[in-house]
């Protein structure tokens, strides 16, 4: 394995300091080049005394005069590249062999299209590339040569259970000696709940995963199930599978993070702890095992694993993502964009738990019949998410 420069786009969110831990692990192997942040400047300069980048990204002149200031004295200064265009830059950059991509939403798509016709290694565990730009991201890696390895614990689970011909491939085609891909999914807070229950669920009920710590937003959407139909997605766009080859299976103690199950009747599942540092260790490491961090996983504690079918009237928006994908990537972005839009008026109490799926699927029904929607750039993937958030803020709005 070639020694790795990586350039980490969001180093501190929770994925950006997973990747320095594992980063910092193998000295010998990688080193970290490029740090990026968008809010964070003391803990960026607290990153950059301890990893040394060469560059760090900042989003304005006030950001980098913050973020010197915190960087204080007798520490050496990397280069200090300022706004989205730097973002592009350094992402893109000669220097630079691998980009970690996990800033959040759609700031992500610009440096990583960058990044794809520039030939990187995409280590990817940002949504937005492969759910809103699809079908340009996976061009973009094709026309690039670029090697992309998913991130997100259940891609990551399912790339590992691939042959490696198709690992080496991926964004792959569909592969005939593969019957399906199994998504597992904890179920959330809500999975017991009967659906006629489901109207009075607050933000403070919706936010408390059995599992999990997050945050807020990817608690509801864990609650809804909708981050797993948009898993889906994703799922389809790096593996090459049709919406019926893709399953959903409900598994409460969140140990077996997907499975491929195979023509022959075999079924190849990853576990491991609940740790993120796993997947991204197996992406820094292109596929070779290199120490995580992560503790042992103690088999024989955890008594059961048990699986069952999602109820779609429980969850009605991961059927939602289902048709989504089996109808357009107009109805993919529009999925996406409305879904945030409705969580935040949820979360602050504007709308009821239950209005989440009708604002996305009135919105998926009104863009779609938008005419003539070509989705052949950026820009125009970016003005129909504009769109279908201005639709959705809408229906919020009349919402009772």
């Amino acid at each position: 394995m070639e020694f790795q420069r990586v350039c980490v786009l969001g180093s501190t969110g929770s994925i950006g300091c997973s990747t320095l831990d594992v980063i910092a692990r193998h000295p010998e192997k990688m080193a970290v080049y490029a740090l990026t942040a968008h809010r964070s400047m003391q803990q960026l300069a607290e990153q950059v005394r301890k990893y040394q980048p060469a560059v760090v990204v900042v989003p304005t002149d006030e950001a980098a005069a913050e973020f010197v200031q915190y960087l204080g004295q007798g520490v050496a200064k990397p280069e200090v590249r300022i706004g989205s265009q730097a973002l592009v830059q350094t992402a893109s950059d000669a220097s630079v062999t691998t980009v970690m991509a996990a800033i959040v939403g759609a700031a992500c798509l610009e440096p990583v299209l960058a990044a794809a016709y520039a030939g990187k290694r995409i280590l990817l565990a940002n949504k937005e590339a492969l759910i809103t730009a699809g079908q340009l991201f996976i061009d973009a890696v094709k026309t690039g040569k670029a090697e992309l390895i998913p991130i997100d614990s259940e891609h990551s689970a399912i790339y590992q259970c691939l042959p490696e011909r198709i690992r080496k491939d991926v964004p792959a085609p569909a592969d005939q000696t593969i019957r399906r891909l199994l998504v597992t999914a904890s179920g959330g807070p809500f999975r017991t709940w009967a659906p006629e229950l489901l109207s009075s669920v607050t933000p403070e009920q919706a936010c408390a995963h059995p599992n999990w710590s997050m945050g807020r937003k990817i608690s509801v959407d864990s609650a809804t199930m909708v981050n797993k139909g948009l898993e889906v997605i994703e799922a389809h766009w790096l593996f090459g599978m049709p919406a019926d080859q893709i399953q959903v299976l409900v598994h409460p103690q969140s140990m077996i993070h997907s499975m491929v199950e195979y023509v022959d009747g075999s079924v190849l599942a990853q576990l491991g702890q609940p740790d993120m540092r796993t997947p991204i260790a197996y992406g820094l490491g292109c596929a070779e095992r290199i120490q995580s961090g992560v503790g042992l996983l103690e088999l024989s504690t955890l008594g059961r694993l048990d699986f069952e079918e999602p109820d779609f009237q429980r969850f009605p928006c991961l059927k939602l993502a289902f048709d989504a994908l089996r109808s357009s990537q107009v109805a993919c972005i529009t999925l996406n964009a409305a879904n945030e839009v409705a969580v935040e008026h949820f979360l602050n109490r504007k709308i009821a738990y239950t209005d989440i799926v009708k604002i996305i699927a009135e919105s998926i029904e009104k863009i779609t019949a938008l005419p003539n929607v070509v989705l052949d750039s950026l820009e125009a993937i970016l003005h129909i998410d504009q769109r279908a958030r201005e639709q959705a803020r809408s229906l919020c709005a009349v919402t009772v």
